[in-house]
């Protein structure tokens, strides 16, 4: 069996999986069929069953199957979650809409002074007041998502963590009655960071998709930035266009 890759050399887990996973897309492994044993993939790669068994999981966590105990592997279905971009919805709307198994945990919300750095990201004059709240959301069972807000403190005095993981946009339209208008809106896909790392769980993808948003009031203040940054393997962001006709 040969393996050919350019750059960096993969390790020998790493090459199992992606075998195997390029089997799965291809269909030589079907959905609801059990993938050889342990011991028979180790004897296909010439391995140790440990080395297979980190290439199970990788496929495990990538959602291609599903570890069945006491019975093999299970290739599952696997979908891209579609992500709508040009609507400006909150994440639990999406995720109720979408019927998604998601969880959000709360990593951090600091009140920050914007120095040039920030406003530069962000959008917000210098010296400014913001509240800074990290998330972490689990789609899933996998960390696959990461969001960054910017809330300016004039608009938002106070947050707790409760809101922040239940939903800050009901706070602010049904608590501060905000009156959120529209989004302008980045879509990049950028390397990996050291963050991104630590929260999200990656495998061995080197890049994600980061989606920034500025997003203004009714009265055409901004009032927030967000910086959401996607698993690849995870998302299909989606739109709806119509052609203008005089």
């Amino acid at each position: 069996m040969l393996f050919i890759r350019q750059g960096k050399k993969m390790k020998k887990y790493e090459l199992i999986y992606k075998d195997l996973e390029n089997k799965i897309n291809k269909g030589d492994y079907a959905i609801e069929e059990y993938l050889p044993t342990e011991a028979e993939l180790a004897q296909t790669y010439q391995v140790s069953r440990d080395t297979v068994r980190k290439a199970l999981k990788l496929l495990n966590k990538a959602g291609l199957i599903r570890k069945m105990q006491g019975i093999g592997s299970k290739v599952i279905k696997h979908e891209h979650i579609n992500f709508p971009v040009s609507e400006l919805t909150s994440y639990k709307e999406v995720t109720e809409n979408l019927k998604i198994d998601s969880q959000t945990n709360v990593i951090a919300i600091d009140k920050l002074i914007v120095d040039a750095k920030v406003s530069q990201l962000t959008g917000f004059p210098i010296q400014s007041l913001v509240w800074r709240i990290t998330r972490q959301r689990i789609v899933e069972g996998l960390a696959s998502v990461l969001d960054i807000d910017y809330l300016l403190k004039d608009f938002v005095p106070e947050i707790s963590r409760e809101v922040a993981k239940t939903s800050i946009y009901a706070y602010l339209e049904n608590q501060l009655h905000l009156e959120i208008a529209y989004a302008q809106k980045e879509i990049t896909i950028d390397q990996i960071t050291d963050r991104d790392k630590i929260l999200l769980d990656l495998d061995s993808e080197n890049h994600v998709v980061s989606v920034k948003s500025k997003v203004y009031l009714s009265n055409q203040q901004q009032f927030q930035f967000t910086e959401s940054r996607h698993k690849l393997e995870k998302f299909r962001f989606v739109d709806f266009a119509r052609r203008q006709h005089d």
